[in-house]
């Protein structure tokens, strides 16, 4: 062999011996774009795109990084999810938005996925009807005595069981797809579990909980947002007290935490992403309970953006002081001038972080103005301490507002921004006569609720 000839193999071998393909015929996509991407973590990805020719004939490639899941997408913009694990995949059908003319025929685990996807939810169904009956034999009292009744639905229910486990048990260990499915099926089947079989919810947490979020093949498959969505949405809708559920996700924050800690990365995606999450649903002790985890580990490095967020649990959370706000010069006084915040006689005050560059203060902080007389009339003052580093744009955004506004002109940077470990707008902070934190809003929604519950039907 001549040195050109092998630096030639060389060149290639990536491409020979790395390099899988998956395609096929769809016959009514002819002359279309056709793309195959892939999944990091929460983001989606783009591995190969081509277009499929004038006979609907289409070749997509990936390789090694890829290996997961990964869709197939057409210009109908209908995903066909595959499994890439090394091997050649081959698909025959009319068009991906008719998934019933689809066929897999080349590509032995994603064969088995097909035909997994087919027959599981089928058994899902039949197991949530047995499920029912079972309840209502138990329930009823015309069908207590009816032991062989009984017996027959438990077998029932036994024998699908044992048939989904059979199925994932006859694949080979080492595949993909033998991970994928019995991972896939404890996030999908979660609404049918907290909704028609209950007795499950505990069984269900606990395998959430063994999740591994370092583990690449969770981080490839396309389920990990899911995977942390819905374990969290079914603690919150497992049917016990909120306080009960608040210790029950801080459990599940440690069991999370145990492996993420070796792995900085998916540390700041899981953190990001569950805090959110949490905010969101204005589940606040789970969220201050995350944070402080978060700050408290001293063996990974939170990014900037992200440790800024979470010291603000820390510094600014429930029952803390608030920093008192002196007004500059650049304060837009309603009535007579006041020195700082604290100068301030309300029983209740309202400061408002936003920015007139920001389209959900242009949306909301108006919104706020309509309700100051009325919040005013039961005792909340309001006000404005504006991120805008433009003059004519910190006037132009304030100038009908009926409370104080006021600014630096340093937008992040400025010394009240950063008292107030504020990372977003619109940010609040409801604080007392003392300026002692009673509540963070997270909405106007919420403010609102606040004001009805508290002060207009004056529960304590």
């Amino acid at each position: 062999m001549n040195k050109f000839s092998y630096i030639l193999i060389l060149l290639l071998y990536p491409v020979w011996g790395f390099s899988q393909t998956v395609s096929g015929n769809l016959s009514l996509l002819a002359k279309q774009s056709i793309k195959l991407e892939g999944f990091n973590g929460l983001k989606t990805y783009l591995i190969s795109s081509s277009n499929i020719d004038e006979n609907g004939n289409f070749n997509l490639s990936y390789s090694k990084t890829d290996h997961g899941v990964g869709y197939v997408m057409s210009a109908d913009e209908k995903p066909l999810f595959v499994i890439l694990s090394g091997e050649d995949i081959e698909i025959v059908g009319e068009a991906l938005s008719q998934p019933e003319t689809i066929k897999i025929i080349k590509g032995q685990e994603n064969k088995w996925f097909e035909q997994y996807a087919e027959e599981q939810p089928k058994r899902e169904q039949a197991l949530t009807a047995w499920t029912y009956l079972e309840e209502m034999y138990l329930a009823n009292e015309e069908f207590k005595t009816h032991t062989k009744a009984k017996e027959a639905i438990r077998e029932e229910q036994q024998h699908l069981k044992a048939k989904d486990e059979d199925f994932i048990a006859s694949l080979p260990e080492d595949s993909y797809v033998r991970w994928f499915l019995p991972t896939r099926k404890l996030v999908s089947n979660v609404s049918t579990i907290a909704q028609y079989r209950p007795k499950e919810i505990p069984e269900t947490i606990a395998a959430f909980r063994a999740l591994d979020y370092t583990d690449k093949r969770l981080y490839k498959s396309g389920l990990f947002k899911d995977a942390i969505d819905n374990h969290f949405w079914l603690l919150e809708n497992s049917g016990q007290p909120l306080d009960q559920v608040f210790e029950s996700m801080k459990t599940s924050i440690d069991a999370m935490f145990e492996k993420l800690v070796f792995d900085e990365e998916k540390l700041n995606i899981v953190t990001n992403h569950l805090f959110d999450l949490l905010e969101k649903h204005s589940l606040f002790e789970a969220s201050e309970y995350l944070a402080l985890k978060a700050l408290n580990e001293t063996s990974c490095t939170l990014n900037s953006d992200l440790a800024k967020q979470l010291e603000s649990y820390r510094a600014m959370k429930k029952g803390k002081t608030a920093p008192d706000i002196r007004f500059t010069k650049n304060t837009i006084f309603p009535n007579q001038p006041i020195e700082k915040l604290s100068d301030l006689q309300s029983p209740y005050t309202l400061v408002v972080f936003g920015a007139s560059w920001c389209p959900k203060c242009q949306e909301e902080i108006p919104e706020l103005a309509q309700y100051y007389n009325s919040w005013k009339k039961e005792g909340v003052e309001l006000v404005l301490v504006s991120l805008d580093d433009n003059e004519t744009d910190f006037r132009n955004f304030t100038k009908d507002f009926p409370f104080i506004s006021t600014t630096d002109y340093k937008k992040w940077d400025g010394q009240i921004v950063s008292d107030y470990y504020v990372f977003s707008t619109p940010t609040m902070y409801l604080l007392d006569s003392k300026r002692e934190i009673l509540l963070r809003p997270n909405s106007i929604e919420q403010m609102k609720a606040w004001v009805d519950w508290f002060l207009v039907k004056g529960n304590r």
